[in-house]
């Protein structure tokens, strides 16, 4: 099962709070928006995807944790971005500074902000250049790191300003200046 993207601009332009809204009223639905404003409605993953992803999260979480430098968020967790568009990483994470700035509805509504560090996981129905189109995006709002994993291939891309790099099964990844001292380690993620 693939993502459906759904073009609604020649009849509709959903506002941000209609789009909200659209994902409160149908929360079976995993929905993201892209900056032309078409809806993409995603599949659920599978188990695998799926445990790869909570191990992942439960990873950062706990250096988060130790470190008190940001805060950590799920897939489920919106994020509009410069350019308009809504997007739900698999993980992400924002510093501490910028999530303290937001008030509480921004809080509580898609965060109006990028995320400083990104993850997506490749599911196997997922398309690899529409994932490595998310995390050009990703950067281009902003966003300082971010790792596209790929467990079929067991390759890393990783993402920064002006630049990709490809790494085959690394045994870790590391934070760099974003995530300062954090140690991704992948065995688990390419068993």
């Amino acid at each position: 099962m693939t993502s459906l993207t759904l073009n609604l601009n020649p009849i509709i332009k959903l506002t941000p709070e209609q789009f909200y809204q659209l994902c409160e009223s149908n929360p079976e639905l995993k929905l993201e928006r892209n900056a032309q404003g078409e809806l993409i409605l995603m599949p659920p993953t599978g188990g695998e995807t799926g445990r790869s992803n909570s191990n992942i999260n439960s990873q950062i979480w706990f250096w988060n944790e130790e470190n008190q430098l940001g805060e950590v968020f799920d897939s489920s967790t919106g994020f509009t971005l410069p350019s308009g568009a809504e997007r739900s990483p698999d993980v992400s994470w924002v510093q501490k500074s910028r999530w303290d700035g937001l008030n509480p509805e921004q809080k509580e509504k898609f965060i109006p902000l990028y995320p400083d560090f990104v993850i997506e996981i490749m599911s196997p129905f997922d398309n690899l250049k529409k994932l490595q189109d998310k995390m050009r995006e990703y950067v281009e709002n902003g966003c300082r790191l971010g790792w596209l994993i790929n467990r079929k291939k067991q390759e890393v891309e990783i993402y920064r300003p002006g630049q990709v790099e490809v790494l085959k099964l690394p045994p870790n990844l590391y934070g760099e200046d974003v995530l300062s001292g954090f140690v991704l380690n992948m065995q688990k993620i390419w068993q």
